[in-house]
């Protein structure tokens, strides 16, 4: 199994990105996906996660101007990021909770989002 990110780039104080990060492999069913974030010299932190169902779950930063969706037929998330401030900059990582033999999370490979004017 694979997670596979990408969207994330440079953009000004303002503007938005979408990031997207799609599962592949011998997949069964996926329970929680979600996106995690990174900046330097801080701990890995939560910016959101949505359950199979569709329930949605932020961090206090971004509550209100991330949303979080996914496509279970194609085994994508999506992180649509909306009046990026610098503070969020950071390496942006999807995860998700994948049963295939067993139930195991997996990490993707983490998409760099840089917000500076």
């Amino acid at each position: 199994v694979q997670l596979q990110a990408s969207g994330g780039g440079l953009v000004q104080p303002g503007e938005s990105l979408r990031l997207s990060c799609a599962a592949s492999g011998s997949i069964f069913s996926i329970n929680v996906m979600g996106w995690y974030r990174q900046a330097p010299g801080k701990q890995r932190e939560l910016v959101a996660t949505i359950t199979s169902g569709g329930s949605t779950n932020y961090g206090d930063s971004v509550e209100g101007r991330f949303t979080i969706s996914r496509d279970n037929a194609k085994h994508t998330v999506y992180l649509q990021m909306n009046s990026l401030k610098p503070e969020d900059t950071a390496v942006y990582y999807c995860s998700a909770l994948i049963a295939t033999l067993s139930l195991q999370r997996y990490w993707g490979q983490g998409t760099q989002v840089t917000v500076s004017s």
